[in-house]
C-alpha cells in the first residue's frame, strides 16, 4: 500500500516495512530509474526567489550551500518537497515550572536509541505515533515509563481480521464510499464499534475527547499489551513539572521523572520562501489541491506532500508531483485564480457536509477521493462502469480489493504495464511472505459452498450497484 505505483516492493519485504528495509527500497527505486545523477546531497537551500521576470518567464532563482559555498541557479520550474515534519514544535510555555527541571529533555525528532532511557523513570509527552513507539522501545529498558495525552486517540492494530494488514481492509473503493453515504453521527459509531472491537478504550485511559473529528489514528499493535502488564502508564495532561518530578492534572501525586520526550509535533515553515510567495497562517498554507499558490503569475512553484490523507503519503505525494509536472508542461490548465482562491478558502474553513467522516484539520483529506480528483485532471483515474464490462474481474478487485497504488498506473498518462498483474496478485504478495511454513489444509464441503454462496451475494451487490 506505501510503495510506489509503479516500483513494487520486492516479494521478500514484509507488509509493514521497516525503515531500514524502505531505506534499500528507496535506494533500489533511485537505481531503477537513475535518480542519483540528479540529486545534490548534502546541499543546503537558502533561498528560492522570483527572478526579475518572473511575470513572463515564471523563473526562480536558487541559493545553495554546499561545503561552505553558496550557488545561484535559475530554475524554470520549483517543486517543494519537505513536507510538514521539518521543524520541531516545542511548546515549552505550556508547561509551567519546565525551566526548574534537574532531568533531561528534549524533542521526539532527537530521540535515536532506547539506551538512553536505561533504569531511567521517562515520561512521554503526546501520544501520536511517533510518541507511541518511543514510549514502547523505552519501556524495554526504562524503570518507568509514562505516556501523556490530552486529547487521547484510537488506537489500531496492524494485524486486522483474520490477520490481514489494516490498511488493506480499510482503504478500498466500496468501504469509502458506504462511509461518505452514511451521514457522519453513524460513521462516527461504526468507526468507534471497530475501534472497541479489539480492546475497550475507555478501560484502557485512551479514547478519544472528541470522537466526532477524526484526527490521525495511532498504528501500534503492542500498546495495549504493554499498558495491560504496566509496563507503560497512561496518564493526563501536565499540571506542572518540577525540579524532579511532574504533577497531572486530576491527580495529585507527583510521580519523579529522570527524562522527559516531547513527542509534540511539527511547525510548517518554509524559510526559503519570501512570505509574498507562501504564508503560513493557523498551520496551513494557502495551496490549490494543496499544491499550488493560487496568486502567483506563473504555476511554476508546487508544494508536494502538504497533506495529511488518511492513507500512504508516498503514492500520495507521487500522484501530486505527477500532475504537477502536466502541468509544467501545459498539457494540464489550472482554473483562473479566483476559482483557485475560492477553493483554498473553503478547505480552510473545513466546513463539513454532514456525511462521511470528519477530520479535526484542515490538511486532513479523503485519500481515495483526493487522489481520484488528482487523476482525473491527468486523464488517469481508472472508470469503473466501463472495466466492469471489458475486465469485470479487474473492475471487481478495484471496488472492493485494495485501494493499492498501482490503480493509479492503469491508463491514462504515466500507464503501467505492469499494473493490472500487480493488482490481481496484491494478496498473494502479501500473504506469501507470512507463509514462511507451509500448513496443508483441506477445506470441508460446507467451507466451499459457503464460498459459493458468498459470490453469489457479491455478484448481486454489484449489479445492484452498478444498475
Amino acid at each position: 500500500m506505501s510503495c510506489y505505483s509503479d516500483f513494487p516492493f520486492p516479494e521478500d519485504y514484509p507488509n509493514y516495512v521497516p525503515n531500514s528495509l524502505f531505506l534499500e527500497y528507496l535506494k533500489m527505486y533511485a537505481k531503477q530509474f537513475d535518480l542519483l545523477k540528479c540529486i545534490q546531497f548534502k546541499t543546503k537551500v537558502c533561498s528560492v526567489k522570483k527572478c526579475p521576470d518572473f511575470a513572463i518567464s515564471g523563473q526562480w532563482e536558487v541559493v545553495t550551500l554546499h561545503e561552505g559555498k553558496q550557488n545561484s541557479t535559475v530554475f524554470d520550474a520549483v517543486m517543494v518537497c519537505i513536507g510538514f515534519l521539518t521543524n520541531p514544535f516545542l511548546p515549552l510555555d505550556s508547561f509551567p515550572g519546565i525551566n526548574t527541571f534537574k532531568g533531561q529533555y528534549f524533542h521526539s525528532r532527537q530521540y535515536k536509541h532506547p539506551d538512553i532511557f536505561k533504569d531511567k523513570t521517562v515520561l512521554v509527552v503526546g501520544m501520536g505515533n511517533s510518541g507511541t513507539d518511543i514510549a514502547i522501545e523505552a519501556s524495554h529498558v526504562a524503570k518507568k515509563v509514562f505516556l501523556s495525552t490530552t486529547g487521547g486517540a484510537w488506537v489500531i492494530s496492524r494485524v486486522n481480521d483474520s490477520g490481514y494488514p489494516w490498511d488493506m481492509v480499510f482503504t478500498t473503493r466500496f468501504q469509502n464510499m458506504v462511509r461518505n453515504f452514511l451521514p457522519t453521527p453513524i460513521v462516527t459509531w461504526l468507526i468507534a464499534r471497530k475501534m472497541n472491537s479489539w480492546f475497550n478504550h475507555t478501560n484502557y485511559g485512551l479514547v478519544p475527547e472528541d470522537k466526532t473529528q477524526l484526527r490521525e489514528p495511532v498504528l501500534n499493535s503492542e500498546l495495549p499489551g504493554y499498558i495491560i502488564t504496566g509496563k507503560v502508564l497512561i496518564k493526563p495532561s501536565i499540571k506542572e513539572v518540577k525540579e524532579k518530578s511532574v504533577i497531572f492534572n486530576n491527580t495529585p501525586k507527583e510521580e519523579p521523572i529522570d527524562i522527559i520526550v516531547f513527542a509534540t509535533g511539527y511547525t510548517i515553515a518554509f524559510p526559503f520562501l519570501d512570505e509574498s510567495v507562501l504564508k503560513v497562517e493557523d498551520e496551513q498554507a494557502s495551496l490549490y489541491k494543496y499544491i499550488f499558490p493560487p496568486h502567483l503569475q506563473k504555476p511554476t512553484l508546487a508544494v508536494i506532500g502538504l497533506v495529511k490523507p488518511l492513507g500512504s503519503m508516498i503514492p500520495t505525494g507521487e500522484t501530486q508531483a505527477r500532475w504537477v509536472v502536466q502541468v509544467l508542461k501545459g498539457v494540464s490548465m489550472l482554473p483562473p485564480p479566483s476559482v483557485m482562491i475560492k477553493d483554498v478558502n473553503e478547505k480552510k474553513e473545513n466546513k463539513h457536509s454532514g456525511f462521511g467522516l470528519c477530520y479535526c484539520n484542515a490538511l486532513q483529506t479523503d485519500y481515495i477521493k483526493y487522489i481520484d480528483d488528482l487523476l482525473t485532471s491527468i486523464n488517469a483515474k481508472p472508470n469503473l462502469f466501463s472495466m466492469l464490462l471489458m475486465d469485470p474481474r479487474l473492475a471487481l478487485t478495484l471496488f472492493f480489493g485494495p485501494c493499492s497504488s498501482y490503480q493509479f498506473r492503469l491508463t491514462g498518462t504515466g500507464k503501467w504495464e505492469g499494473a493490472r498483474k500487480a493488482i490481481m496478485m496484491q494478496w498473494d504478495r502479501t500473504l506469501n511472505v507470512t507463509k514462511t511454513r507451509i500448513v496443508q489444509e483441506s477445506p470441508s464441503p460446507f467451507e466451499n459452498l459457503l464460498k459459493l454462496f458468498s459470490c453469489l451475494a457479491l455478484l448481486v451487490a454489484v449489479f445492484l450497484i452498478f444498475l
